[in-house]
C-alpha cells in the first residue's frame, strides 16, 4: 500500500465531501479511492469513516487522524517545495569548478554581468588544474578539449576555437617572419606542456587545404604548463606559440600580438560544461549556462573578426 496516497486520499474524501468528488478531483476511479480509503483503515486497525446511503461522517478516531494528518501533510508539502527551489528558483549558491586559464580568461569576464541580470545566484568559483574532475561535486565543470572530446559525461558544447600561431611584433624585429611550418625550426618556440605531448614534435594543420597536417621537429626555448606564464612570455617576445584565438583576440586587436603562419593552425579546441546529471538541473545551472554560451560564443565571433582584420 502507498501510505502516502491514502493519506492524502482520505484527507481529500473529507474535502471534497465524497468518494465521488475526492475520485474527480484526483482524476482516480472511485474504485481505487474507495480502496485506499479502506487499505489504510485496515493498516490503522480501526474505522476512520461512518458511511451510509444518505451521508459520510468521520469516526472519533477518524477526527483525531484527520487533525494530525493535515499537519503531516503541509509538513511534507513544505518540505518538498523547498527542495523544489532550489531546483526552479533563480536564487542560491552555483557551484563552478574550472581551471585556471578558463576562470582568468572565460569565466572572469562575465561575473560582473551575470551578476548584475542575476544578484540573487551566489557563485562559489573553483579554481583547480585536474586530471579527473569531481564533475559530480559541482553544479558546472568547464571541460577544455580538442575537438575529438567523446567523454562519457553529460556535457553541453559552449564553444569551439582554432589554436592559432602568435608572437610580439618585438619578436619579429630582425628575424625572417615564417612563411611555411618548416621555418619553425629557424625560430624560438613556445609550447605549453601537455600529458603525452611532445615538445620536440608540432602537428600544424593548413585550414585551406582541408586541414591538412605536418609535423614539424621544433627545439623550444620554453616547455610550460601553464598557459598564463606562456603567454607573458610571448608578449614580452620570447618567440612564436599557439594560442585559442578567442583568447588572445583583446591582443591581436590591441597589435600586441601578430598572427603568423597562417593559414596554419595547432588545432582547435573546444569548451564543455560538464553537469552532475541530466535530471533535476537547477535553473540556476541553465541560466549561467546560456549566459556563458550567449558570451562566449560572441567573443569568438569577435575574436574571428579581429584576426582576419590583423
Amino acid at each position: 500500500m502507498d501510505r502516502l496516497m491514502s493519506m492524502r486520499v482520505f484527507q481529500k474524501v473529507i474535502d471534497e465531501g465524497g468518494f465521488a468528488a475526492a475520485a474527480r478531483a484526483l482524476d482516480l476511479s472511485p474504485a481505487v479511492v474507495t480502496r485506499l480509503v479502506a487499505d489504510l483503515e485496515a493498516h490503522l486497525g480501526t474505522r476512520l469513516l461512518h458511511r451510509s446511503t444518505r451521508r459520510l461522517s468521520l469516526s472519533v478516531a477518524g477526527e483525531a487522524y484527520l487533525e494530525r494528518l493535515r499537519l503531516i501533510l503541509q509538513d511534507i508539502d513544505e518540505a518538498d517545495q523547498a527542495v523544489s527551489s532550489h531546483t526552479h528558483e533563480l536564487a542560491g549558491v552555483l557551484r563552478i569548478l574550472a581551471p585556471p586559464v578558463l576562470a582568468t580568461h572565460v569565466l572572469a569576464p562575465l561575473i560582473a554581468g551575470f551578476r548584475q541580470l542575476h544578484p540573487k545566484i551566489l557563485l562559489d568559483i573553483e579554481v583547480a588544474a585536474y586530471k579527473e574532475p569531481p564533475v559530480e561535486d559541482y553544479d558546472i565543470t568547464l571541460l577544455p578539449t580538442d575537438d575529438q572530446f567523446n567523454g562519457e559525461v553529460v556535457a553541453r558544447k559552449v564553444s569551439t576555437t582554432e589554436a592559432i600561431l602568435v608572437c610580439a611584433p618585438s619578436y619579429l624585429l630582425g628575424r625572417m617572419q615564417p612563411f611555411k611550418p618548416e621555418d619553425l625550426t629557424q625560430h624560438d618556440v613556445l609550447r605549453l606542456k601537455t600529458a603525452g605531448g611532445q615538445p620536440r614534435h608540432w602537428r600544424l594543420f593548413n585550414t585551406d587545404q582541408n586541414d591538412l597536417a605536418v609535423d614539424v621537429a621544433v627545439d623550444p626555448g620554453l616547455w610550460v604548463n601553464h598557459s598564463d606564464t606562456l603567454l607573458r612570455a610571448t608578449l614580452d617576445g620570447a618567440g612564436i606559440t599557439s594560442v585559442a584565438l578567442d583568447l588572445v583576440a583583446p591582443y591581436l586587436m590591441r597589435g600586441e600580438l601578430l598572427r603568423v603562419l597562417r593559414p596554419w593552425i595547432a588545432g582547435r579546441l573546444t569548451l564543455y560544461a560538464a553537469l552532475p546529471s541530466r535530471q533535476f538541473i537547477p535553473e540556476r545551472s541553465r541560466v549561467f549556462l546560456d549566459y556563458l554560451i550567449e558570451q562566449t560564443r560572441f567573443q569568438v565571433n569577435a575574436a574571428t573578426l579581429a584576426c582576419n582584420a590583423c
